[in-house]
C-alpha cells in the first residue's frame, strides 16, 4: 500500500511538468516499441511571425486566394494551421525586413554549421521559401 501512496504524491508534480511543457509546445507520442517519444514542437519567433504577416503581402494573398480557384499543386494552405506553403515550405512574406530577418538569424547562429552562401541557401530551402531566396541568400 504504501508504493501506491507514493505514487499518488508523485503524479501530481508530474502533472504540473507534462503540462508545463505542452505548453512550451512539447509533445509526447508512444513508440512502437512502448517508449515514449518526446516532440519539439515549439516554433521560432521569426515563424510566427512569418505566419501572422502573411497576410500583409498582397502577393501571397492572391496566391492563398487562387488556391481554391486553380487547385494548383505547389501551393497549399497547412493542414495545422492555414499557412500558405510552397511545396510544404513556409511562405515567407516580403514586408518588415523578414527575408533579411532570417538571412541574419540563420548567419549569426548556430542554424547553419558553415555559414557560406551555398550551404544557408539549402538550410534555409528546407522551412522557408519566397520568390528569388537563393539570388537573395
Amino acid at each position: 500500500m504504501g508504493s501506491l501512496a507514493h505514487w499518488e504524491s508523485c503524479q501530481r508534480p508530474l502533472a504540473r511538468e507534462v503540462h508545463l511543457l505542452a505548453s512550451l509546445g512539447v509533445r509526447f507520442a508512444d513508440s512502437s516499441e512502448g517508449k515514449v517519444i518526446v516532440q519539439n514542437r515549439a516554433e521560432s519567433s521569426l515563424i510566427l511571425e512569418v505566419k501572422e504577416k502573411q497576410y500583409n503581402d498582397p502577393m501571397l494573398v492572391q496566391l492563398k486566394e487562387g488556391i481554391h480557384i486553380h487547385k494548383t499543386m505547389d501551393f497549399a494552405l497547412g493542414m495545422d494551421d492555414g499557412t500558405l506553403r510552397y511545396q510544404g515550405r513556409l511562405c515567407v512574406p516580403n514586408v518588415d525586413g523578414l527575408w533579411e530577418r532570417i538571412i541574419t538569424e540563420a548567419h549569426t547562429s548556430g542554424y547553419s554549421m558553415h555559414p557560406g552562401s551555398t550551404k544557408m541557401y539549402h538550410d534555409l530551402k528546407e522551412v522557408y521559401w519566397w520568390n528569388d531566396i537563393k539570388r537573395t541568400v
